[in-house]
């Protein structure tokens, strides 16, 4: 059976998250960094189609394919900056927030490399992408 088409069904269900995309686009947030971000939180909820497009996004931009290829190990590399890393940390944890807090020594490490606006900017990056692997993962959106 055929799944839904979520901007057909009800565009402004669909209209809502390009609402907080539309946000994110104003927001001043470096473009790599969210490129990170939603790489790595499709990565860890396993979004094939999500992983396929900001990879792709990516590189696009600039980021290289070896620091793509290591995102999933990024603590393991020196290829991430400390901002990056405090980023990627707390992406890992609000995507992985289920039955636990986002620890201390994570949120004050973002907040130590991040305005108050930047922090803003990448919490609701990190709430739109983990919103959009759901919609991705249920509807089973085929890769491109």
């Amino acid at each position: 059976m055929e799944r839904l088409n979520l901007s057909k069904a009800d565009p402004k269900a669909f209209e809502a998250m390009l609402g907080i995309e539309k946000y994110l686009a104003e927001s001043g947030l470096d473009k790599k960094l969210y490129e990170l971000i939603k790489t790595r939180a499709s990565q860890i909820n396993g979004c094939a189609y999500c992983i396929n497009m900001h990879t792709r996004d990516a590189m696009k931009i600039g980021e290289t394919a070896q620091r793509l290829f290591l995102l999933d190990a990024w603590r393991e590399t020196k290829l991430f900056t400390d901002k990056e890393k405090s980023v990627l940390a707390l992406t890992e944890a609000m995507t992985l927030i289920a039955n636990r807090s986002i620890p201390d020594e994570i949120y004050n490490a973002a907040k130590e490399h991040l305005t108050d606006k930047e922090f803003a900017a990448v919490i609701m990056a990190i709430v739109v992408i983990n919103g959009w692997n759901r919609i991705s993962i249920t509807l089973q959106t085929p890769v491109e």
